[in-house]
């Protein structure tokens, strides 16, 4: 490794790229930059950030431009940039060790690791002066290289402790199988946190969550508990009207820096979008909202317009323009007089815009005013559009344009559903297009699936999240479709899944078992955070699998999955969708639509189930002409015209003929279930 010279021009990452002229001499995570360290006998200073990274920007101005810190970091460390989306892996790691540290976490995060790559001590975001309690960064790296000079066997010691103990987070925690009394307790705590006047949970920041109500709307279905499915249009509703909502040009921030959904963290990130889009669709389904249908089609039209790359989808928008958090999206009310004319008022008033101003002088666009008359809505439209092309000439967002496969997956799900409830078959093209772009182009040279992707530059190997999400990706794609090369990518993804990762006892790791880059212990975790886990995205598939194919190998492969993770020490409440598989495992089914994929009255028994509400079913589409070799449920006996039957496990439904009379047979199971 060249010493003296900062080594981030040669990254595909967007986010190293932004630090390539830093006078840090930063070098990227990998084998050579721990040599380094260990042949300069000091420690390592690892910052880890993402493009669209507010705070991560504030600390690179400040700190990582300045010519004086940077002399410091690189006479004391080596300074190692990780992009969190680009290593999840890596941020785990380090992230644990910092909560292990007591402290809250977020990013930036910097940690100082040992030679060796051991934490040792950590933090997220320093100033460049001593401010509101804390130290400088300066004061921080010159207290951490005296520890290192004066106490090391001190340092070496704690960071041993914190490595040992991230050894034990790895090492498996298998329970018992799951019981309703389990989902009903984490349901129970999760609905007394949720926020009764704005939606979501309860205080500030606010996040969607939507791990966690994906899982409330199961509840609903599973428990007939209104209050579940209530919390999770409450929450869609509070985002449909609050800022967090881009109400010009579509789609969702990453969060709120408020309790009411005002004032968003202004980025953009793919997986957000993706989840709440699917959320959209189910609470849709059930009762349909024309605000909804509204959302789900501006947020799909700002997906396809502004973060397509080729023909998959980019991973965020920036919150900064020309330095500044959210210029791009805030507007002074003389800008809008000037852009609305006799309009304006109409405007004002339903889009919260006064003089003064709801954010440092500015306005935050957010629905005030319900739904009016279709005139008043369609000059609201025409305002919105007039603002949309002045806003397009503003200096743009940055876009993180590199790809990768497990957000891409979520958004290949979610457009599926999203396709099948609105009515848009050109969305589940554009699923269809991104899953072969994901699966042709994110592949290494042995055919693995890698992880991220940019300007036809492999990043790294594929985690255990990215093949989970792709499997999710391919069942939908065969529930909606019947075709059969859709249920063997979701096959082989889910077997590789459990090759690469699987633990032989039935769990699985987040990295496979040849990676050589990640220090320690190989590390596993079931919580959901802003994104679902690899676990829980896994045991959907199994789950689903079985349900599809009837084959008892994914039953088997979903029980063990669970009972894996079953007892692992963060508690069942942190872990969702595992306890989401586990209800769909025994009350789940599949309706089986078996007829020819062009026959009309086959599709419109496919589209009547595949729009409906309960995330437990499953869809089959069965044309047995296109499986010479025999069909997934082989076992049940051709209909002599398109039908369709409701089956869980080895007992179906007599066979029904109409879409009306397949909508009462899902209805009445879901008044029954």
């Amino acid at each position: 490794m060249e010493p003296g010279r900062n080594l981030l021009a040669g990254e595909t990452s967007p986010y190293l790229l932004q630090h390539a002229h830093n006078p840090v001499h930063w070098r990227p995570w990998g084998a050579a930059a721990l040599a380094e360290a260990k042949r300069r006998d000091c420690p390592i200073l690892l910052s880890i950030g993402y493009a669209a990274c507010h705070w991560c920007h504030v600390m690179a101005h400040e700190s990582f431009e300045d010519p004086e810190t940077a002399q410091l970091m690189n006479g004391l460390f080596v300074n190692i940039k990780v992009d969190r989306e680009e290593r999840p892996d890596i941020d785990h790691i380090y992230m644990t060790a910092l909560h292990a540290l007591g402290q809250q976490g977020g990013w930036p995060l910097t940690m100082f690791l040992s030679p060796e790559g051991q934490p040792m001590f950590g933090g997220t975001y320093w100033p460049p002066a001593p401010r509101w309690g804390r130290p400088s960064f300066r004061q921080v790296l010159e207290s951490v290289a005296a520890a290192w000079r004066d106490r090391r066997p001190e340092m070496k010691q704690n960071g041993a402790a914190l490595a040992r103990h991230l050894a034990q987070l790895s090492t498996p925690r298998p329970g018992r199988a799951l019981t309703p009394d389990d989902l009903a307790n984490v349901g129970n705590e999760l609905l007394r946190v949720v926020d009764p006047v704005h939606g979501g949970l309860r205080g500030a920041p606010k996040f969607p969550n939507a791990p966690i109500f994906r899982f409330f709307w199961n509840e609903m279905f599973r428990r007939r508990d209104p209050p579940f499915g209530k919390a999770v249009r409450d929450l869609l509703e509070a985002m449909n009207a609050g800022g967090i909502y881009d109400h010009l040009g579509g789609g969702y921030a990453r969060y709120s820096t408020d309790a009411e959904w005002l004032v968003p963290h202004f980025e953009k990130m793919l997986y957000d979008n993706a989840q709440i889009l699917e959320l959209l669709a189910l609470v849709h389904s059930l009762r349909p909202d024309q605000i909804f249908a509204e959302r789900a089609r501006e947020t799909v039209g700002w997906l396809i317009r502004e973060m397509r790359v080729g023909d998959a989808f980019a991973a965020s928008l920036d919150a900064d323009q020309a330095g500044e958090e959210g210029s791009f999206y805030v507007w002074r009310e003389e800008e809008i007089d000037a852009a609305l004319g006799d309009a304006v008022a109409r405007f004002k008033a339903a889009y919260d815009v006064t003089s003064d101003g709801n954010w440092e002088g500015r306005t935050v666009l957010r629905r005030l005013a319900p739904m009016g008359s279709p005139e008043e809505e369609a000059e609201l439209a025409a305002s919105r559009a007039k603002l949309f092309a002045v806003r397009e000439a503003r200096p743009r967002p940055g876009r993180d344009d590199k790809v990768l496969a497990d957000w891409n997956g979520l958004t290949i799900a979610a457009l599926i559903r999203a396709s099948a409830v609105f009515g848009e078959p050109a969305w589940l093209a554009s699923a269809r297009a991104a899953f072969v772009f994901v699966s042709t182009m994110l592949r290494g040279p042995d055919g693995r699936l890698l992880h991220a992707w940019r300007e036809g530059r492999p990043g790294a190997r594929a985690l255990l999240d990215d093949y989970a999400s792709m499997a999710r990706a391919a069942l939908a794609l065969f529930e909606a479709t019947g075709q059969p090369g859709d249920l063997d990518a979701a096959r082989g993804l889910a077997r590789e899944a459990s090759d690469l990762f699987g633990d032989g006892a039935g769990g699985v790791f987040l990295t496979a078992r040849d990676a050589a880059d990640v220090p320690g212990a190989r590390p596993r975790q079931a919580h959901d955070g802003a994104t679902p886990s690899g676990v829980g995205l896994l045991a959907e598939v199994f789950v689903r699998l079985w349900h599809v194919t009837d084959e008892a190998l994914w039953r088997e492969s979903a029980e063990n999955l669970i009972r894996a993770f079953s007892g692992a020490p963060e508690g069942l409440g942190a872990s969702p969708l595992l306890l989401m598989s586990a209800d769909v495992l025994e009350r789940g089914g599949s309706v089986v639509v078996d007829g020819p994929l062009d026959d009309p009255l086959a599709r419109d028994l496919a589209a009547v189930a595949l729009r409906a509400p309960d995330p437990s079913l499953t869809v089959l589409r069965l044309d047995r002409r296109l499986w010479p070799d025999g069909s997934p449920r082989r076992d049940l006996p051709p209909a002599p015209a398109p039908s369709a039957m409701l089956c869980q496990g080895q007992t179906c439904s007599l066979p029904v003929t109409t879409p009306e009379t397949l909508e009462a047979l899902i209805s009445g199971r879901l008044a029954t279930s």
